[in-house]
Parts: structure tokens; sequence; C-alpha cells
């Protein structure tokens, strides 16, 4: 269905996640920025769980080997196919023998490409997204040849597709990011908990799938700056022992040993997410459990409304 030419960056499948084998150490992995993910499969027509192509900080050039339908979504990144290009967040006809180019710019990391039928690939323990750390899948590479199922409805009806990327998530070099306190917030003195709110933090080049480590102020521990090991997921945000935040992504541990001083809320994530490395300013803004499940609720409305 679709020759890879040429991958410059990670590369993976992704479906929405891999759960239930938490309590086996196995992370629930799936798209870095969920909303894009969702977006993509919904502009496809696919179910939203559908797999579609994750792509990280580079470039893919793909060749169609017969007529199909794409959406590409996320931020960072512009379309080429054939001879125009085409913005994110639509979808496109690709006749057979074209070559597409999802090409890396500034402003995010990760886009997301859905094909109509979505991907067709290995499930290992009841998904089909790559773990790369634990050997679960593995990074699409220059020659692979990558299946699609049958889409819902005919092509031609599936072309032309728009999805307003104001509407609903707003990508920023300055995200505000909306955070609930953590089990250990009481671990950290007054000035701490003040710094982790006042201050500005930057992503530092160390980050994966795994985890994003943020440069800022350091936050001051009033208790132990270890504990026992415990259960964690993606958005926890560990301050480590030389006082600065990890936050944890889509290939979270289950466990971690660092004192959690808040969670980044689900409607967020993508924000995160989509942050570049030395340039995006972050601030943490606290809310509640009940404003972020409403905040939860209208995103995911809008979504099926589509």
């Amino acid at each position: 269905m679709l020759e890879v030419l040429d991958v410059s960056g990670l590369v993976t499948f992704q479906d929405s996640g891999r759960y239930g084998w938490q309590s086996y150490g196995v992370p629930v992995s799936g798209p870095m920025d969920w909303f894009a993910y969702r977006t993509a499969n919904s502009l496809m027509d696919n179910p939203p769980d559908a797999v579609v192509i994750e792509m990280g900080l580079g470039d893919t050039t793909l060749r169609a080997r017969r007529d199909c339908v794409l959406a590409v979504t996320g931020a960072g990144f512009e379309v080429e196919n054939y001879v125009w290009t085409f913005p994110l967040w639509t979808s496109f006809y690709v006749r057979a023998g074209w070559h597409v180019r999802v090409k890396k710019i500034s402003g995010g990391n990760w886009a997301y490409l859905a094909i109509a039928g979505g991907f067709e690939t290995g499930s290992v323990l009841d998904s089909k997204s790559t773990y790369l750390r634990g050997g679960l899948g593995s990074a699409i590479r220059t020659g692979d040849i990558l299946q699609a199922g049958r889409p819902s409805i005919e092509l031609s009806k599936l072309a032309a597709r728009n999805f307003p990327v104001g509407e609903h998530m707003e990508y920023s070099r300055s995200p505000e990011i909306e955070v609930i306190p953590g089990p250990q917030a009481g671990g950290f003195t007054k000035e701490g908990i003040q710094t982790f709110y006042g201050g500005e933090y930057r992503l530092s080049t160390s980050f994966d799938r795994m985890g994003y480590r943020l440069e800022g102020k350091s936050i001051s521990h009033s208790a132990s700056d270890e504990l026992i090991s415990e259960g964690m997921t993606m958005g926890s945000i560990q301050i480590t022992a030389g006082g600065q935040p990890i936050v944890m992504m889509a290939d979270s541990p289950t466990t971690g040993g660092y004192p959690k001083i808040a969670n980044v809320i689900r409607t967020d994530l993508p924000l995160l997410a989509q942050c570049e490395a030395g340039r995006s300013k972050i601030r943490f803004r606290e809310t509640t459990v009940e404003e972020a499940q409403e905040k939860y609720r209208k995103m995911i409305v809008s979504l099926r409304g589509r």
C-alpha cells in the first residue's frame, strides 16, 4: 500500500495504547499527542483506536502503491503530496506512484499520518503500539511496505476534509499547562511549591517518548527526595534530587521513586508533547479534578461530533 522511501526521524505504529499490563511493568505507550492521533483517524472515518504512523523529529518520504487517502495532523511538520503542499489537519487524495513527504519544520515534535482503513500490523499484548525499549514492535525503516485495511466509505468522500487546528488545541511556545497536585505535593517546601507554579521551565534536549526533562529553578524538598517506588502514569511530574522536574510521557515506566509534585491533566498533555527543546517556555497552573474532567468531556464531545 505505502512504500517507505526514506526516514530520518523516529517513525512507529501507534494505536490508542496497551492497557491492562501495567501490573507486569508494561507501559501503556500509544501516541504522544492523543488529540492529533484521534483527529487524524476522525478525518479518515476510521475507528478512534485505529493504527496510525507517529513521526517524530525528522522527515519521512513514502510512495503510494495504489490510490489512497491520507491525513496528517500534529505540529512542527508540513506535507508535500506529488507537486502540492498541504496543510496539516487536512485529508488529501494520493494516486498510485505519487510521493508523499512529511517534512520536519519548527513548531512541534510529533505528526500523525492516518490512512483510510487504518494501517494493519501485528498485535502484541492486545495492542499494536510500538514500545521500542521493551521490544514490542519495531521502528519503521526505509524499504518497509505498510499495509492498510479497507476504507469505510469511498475514497473520494474522504478527501479534502479539514479540522481547524485552532478550534480545540492551541499549540504554543509559551503554554500554560494545567496540573492536579500530586500525591507527594506535601513533601515540598512552601518556596518549592511557589517555584513550581511561579517559575518558567524549558524542555531539555534529553527527552524522548519515555519522559520530558525540564530545566528551571530548583524546587526544594521538605521531606526525603526519594521514596519507595510506586505506580505512576503519563503526565506524572517527578522532582529529582536536584530539584528538576521530569514529566512522564507515553512510554512512562509503571513505577518510579521520586516524589510527584503534580500530574498534567489529559487535555493538556498534547500541549506539552509538542513543546520544543530549548525554545518553549512552559508554566504550570493548578486546577481541580472536576475542572479537568469537564474540560476532557467537552473535548471528547467535540471530536465525536466530527
